[in-house]
């Protein structure tokens, strides 16, 4: 009887301690995803008004560079939004992202148009908004996982929050890879086209815009004869959306 007592004593033991070992799991859990939102909701904050000064593909490329033996590169000059072209901020929204300031993050109808072409070509295309690339860009690293991904859109919704449409093309512009360790407008710029970040023609801008998706394949002045394509279309277009109230500095 009393053998018995004794294991039903073990056994109640063992369970007891068992459930406290997982109330102590889940409530590290869930301290550690309080602090991630906090961290994280005050970065995204911190940067509505500073300038960021590296970002984790900025690192990524000095670590391969490093690693292949090549001379570290990392030029990336800030300049505010009315110091950059206006036709380089259209030429990116139209070749990018034509319903920038009308969508919310998100444009779904791309992603299913993405999804369908995916499942029957080999050449994998995506649908990233401005505000995903710029999620991406400035807060993760480059890969195609699920975490990720699911990142991307947790860190996509909060720039569509906390940030203007203005304060988000003007990060994109100044952090977006533009060649082998340059980054943003007025290092392009400077590098491409031997003059500023403000004084980019349409021309100008809409290739540099057309590379955009490999530019450290596509960077000029050799870039492949699809760039050009891609600059022509961009270009058929930049008039009609360069006087877009949108654009205006005054919003």
């Amino acid at each position: 009887m009393e053998t018995a007592k004794l294991g039903k004593s073990k056994a109640n033991l063992g369970r007891t301690q068992k459930r406290s070992w997982f109330h102590r799991i889940l409530h590290g859990i869930r301290v550690a995803v309080m602090i991630f939102v906090a961290a994280s909701v005050a970065l995204v904050l911190l940067y509505r008004f500073v300038p960021p000064p590296i970002t984790p593909l900025m690192v990524i490329r000095l670590g391969e560079q490093a690693l292949a033996g090549k001379h570290l590169r990392l030029e990336k000059t800030w300049k505010p939004l009315d110091e950059i072209s206006p036709y380089l901020a259209a030429s990116a929204i139209i070749s990018e992202d034509q319903e920038f300031f009308d969508n919310h993050g998100f444009d779904f109808g791309a992603i299913r148009e993405a999804m369908k072409h995916n499942e029957h070509h080999r050449r994998i295309v995506g649908a990233s908004t401005i505000t995903q690339q710029t999620a991406k860009n400035l807060f993760l690293w480059p890969d195609r996982s699920w975490a990720r991904k699911g990142l991307e859109v947790y860190f996509t919704v909060l720039l569509e929050l906390l940030w203007s449409k203005h304060r988000i093309l003007e990060v994109y512009l100044n952090i977006i890879e533009t060649g082998d360790g340059v980054y943003g407008a007025e290092a392009a710029a400077q590098r491409y086209f031997h003059c500023s970040a403000k004084s980019l023609t349409e021309e100008q801008s809409a290739l540099l815009a057309a590379t955009f998706p490999d530019p450290r394949k596509w960077a000029p002045p050799h870039s492949p004869p699809h760039v050009y394509r891609r600059q022509r279309w961009v270009l058929r277009q930049i008039q009609e959306f360069i006087g877009k109230p949108e654009l205006s500095r005054e919003y």
